[in-house]
């Protein structure tokens, strides 16, 4: 189903891969987990090692499984996805079951604490180890702009990860 590549062989333009197609951000803890729509980020190289960042609201639920998570995985799919995505963005792993309402089958990747979360149908999928966690502080934004994403004050929290392994779709 997927195959793991070296990092440095990966294309990838993170504008496009993150900022226009959206994926999905997956934590598990305590036998648990949660998916959520994603839409902000980055990757790059920090402390000597391949990272990936995201952020979460405190008012997600996957905020909780975030916080507790030793890791993560962030799920990419093809463009025909994009419903998917919406559901997953919308709907409340709280209050409704995404898998069945999207159509999606979880996977289970052997990770170093417990199993990383994805999706058979995702088509690229970076396993993370959580490396760092930092709540955003609106007393740190330096432009007036940033505010207006935030109307309800729910600032979001920063989470940093080593990416372990890439998977492709076989």
């Amino acid at each position: 189903m997927f195959e793991q590549i070296d990092i440095e062989s990966l294309e990838l333009n993170p504008f496009t891969t993150i900022g226009k197609e959206n994926f999905l951000i997956t934590a598990a803890a305590n036998k648990s987990w949660n998916t959520m729509t994603g839409g902000w980020g980055y990757f790059g190289y920090m402390w000597n090692k391949p990272v990936c960042g995201v952020v979460v609201r405190p008012t997600r639920y996957t905020f909780q499984f975030m916080q507790e998570a030793s890791q993560f995985t962030l799920s990419f799919f093809p463009p025909n996805y994009e419903q998917v995505l919406n559901i997953c963005g919308s709907c409340s792993g709280r209050d409704c079951d995404k898998l069945s309402l999207a159509n999606l089958s979880a996977v289970f990747v052997e990770g170093p604490d417990e199993d990383w979360v994805t999706f058979e149908q995702a088509n690229m999928v970076f396993c993370c180890s959580m490396a760092a966690i930092s709540p955003f502080n609106p007393k740190n934004f330096l432009l007036n702009e940033i505010e207006e994403h935030y109307p309800l004050k729910d600032y979001h929290s920063l989470y940093i990860g080593f990416i372990e392994k890439v998977l492709v779709r076989e």
